[in-house]
């Protein structure tokens, strides 16, 4: 074993930090030996110097980012400060500098992963960043290397935790949303501002990395299309159930039918209870994949919180030291098929539509004509008058596979329909 040690520089010590840097110095002769050499914590870089920090010398802590890692004696940086600068500064510095990168960072990778990848390149280094995606699970390094021979087709999950606890608790309990998400933030499962959570921004740049990932092919953050999942109701889950189906905030990027362009896109959806997806239950993610020669594959386990997170950047520390050791560099960008990514209208996909419609003859038949119009075929029709009267009914329509495109359409005309007092529930109908 080599005896000299790989020196590591940590930018950030929050949840995550402080687990990569606790676990660094408890296993330190564990990861020694997988490694082939010593890996010693060289500077820790944070925001408040005077907070205690548990287990961390004092002497490592500085607020100066940069000079960290232009020190000249460090072999890779951790970086798990999030947002996209300094870390994307700080990341490139260390590349120039020569030191391999191993990230955390979603948002920084989603916008601007193909210039972090051409400096890594450009320098001969390593950029890793298994733990940017779902937590604990190992789902990136998979679909770079384990499945790099096998075409994957399709990629759909459950990427946000925030989200799934809240969606789960509306579904076991009852409970509305803003109930639910009262009790996700009393736990610690949402933020005091849970909005990249529940709007889908987070799920969002998660698609992006796994959709580039997938298909190799760049795919950026304003290339998913996002829905939040705010307005999902009660009454939706209520429908859901009477249909075998649950709801999930879903991330879901795949290939056309043809194979010459890829979608991306994160919105609530029903899936039946059948789906292996629709089981997964409180704050754990879960990701679907499905390729051409391995079939279905379920990937499933804890995508958040202290411990889980540092343990998949633990697991990319020791691979890229191990790189370093070798003289080697892991996985680059793949991006040789250059496919185009879709808008969100060619997708094709199924419809639950709920309208509060006028309770009277011939509602029905007009309500059909604007399908027709558009071509939208309807799978199934329910209707239902209201307990209090009030002359109104509710009608629920599911329809076939269409282009989303067209589905939009025809909920607009809807709208314009003088019998049709609102439209109270859009949703799509997944995993079929």
């Amino acid at each position: 074993m080599r005896t000299r040690p790989l020196k590591v520089a940590l930018l950030g010590c929050g949840v995550v930090g402080s687990e990569v840097a606790r676990i660094m110095t408890t296993h330190a002769d564990d990861l020694a030996a997988r490694i082939g050499a010593p890996v010693e914590l060289a500077g820790v870089a944070v925001r408040r110097p005077d907070k205690v920090r548990e287990g961390i010398p004092a002497e490592l802590i500085t607020t100066d980012a940069t000079a960290l890692v232009k020190r000249g004696d460090i072999d890779v940086v951790v970086e798990v400060i999030g947002g996209v600068e300094p870390a994307r500064t700080l990341i490139t510095t260390a590349f120039e500098h020569g030191v391999s990168v191993v990230s955390a960072n979603k948002a920084l990778l989603a916008q601007d992963g193909a210039n972090l990848y051409a400096s890594a390149d450009q320098h001969g280094q390593d950029l890793y960043y298994e733990a940017a995606v779902a937590g604990a699970i190992p789902l990136i390094r998979p679909l770079r290397e384990s499945l790099a021979g096998d075409k994957i087709n399709r990629v759909m999950g459950i990427v946000n935790g925030t989200t799934n606890f809240i969606l789960d608790k509306m579904d076991t309990s009852g409970a509305g949303y803003s109930e639910a998400l009262d009790e996700a933030t009393a736990l610690g499962y949402a933020e005091a501002d849970p909005t990249a959570d529940v709007e889908g921004f987070d799920a969002a740049a998660k698609a992006a990395i796994l959709a580039g990932i997938a298909f190799h092919t760049r795919v950026r953050l304003d290339d998913v299309y996002r829905e939040g999942m705010t307005e999902v109701t009660a009454a939706d889950f209520a429908s859901a159930k009477r249909m075998g189906c649950t709801i999930k905030l879903l991330a879901i990027c795949e290939r056309s039918a043809d194979g010459e362009s890829v979608t991306a896109r994160v919105h609530p959806a029903m899936i039946p209870l059948s789906h292996p997806l629709a089981s997964v239950r409180e704050a754990y993610n879960a990701v679907f994949v499905e390729a051409e020669a391995a079939g279905r594959l379920m990937f499933y386990g804890p995508g958040a919180g202290g411990a889980p997170t540092a343990s998949a950047v633990l697991g990319d520390l020791v691979a890229v030291c191990r790189n370093k050791l070798n003289e080697a560099t892991g996985p680059g960008e793949s991006a040789y098929t250059q496919l185009p990514v879709s808008p969100m209208g060619e997708v094709v996909t199924r419809y639950h539509i709920s309208l509060d419609v006028a309770d009277k003859p011939g509602v029905l038949a007009q309500v059909a004509t604007v399908f027709a119009e558009h071509g939208v075929s309807i799978d199934t029709v329910r209707q239902q008058g209201r307990p209090d009267g009030g002359g109104e009914a509710s009608l629920v329509v599911v329809t076939h596979r269409a282009p989303d495109a067209a589905l939009s359409g025809t909920v607009e005309a809807l709208r314009k329909l003088d019998t049709v007092r609102g439209v109270a529930s859009i949703m799509r109908v997944e995993g079929e």
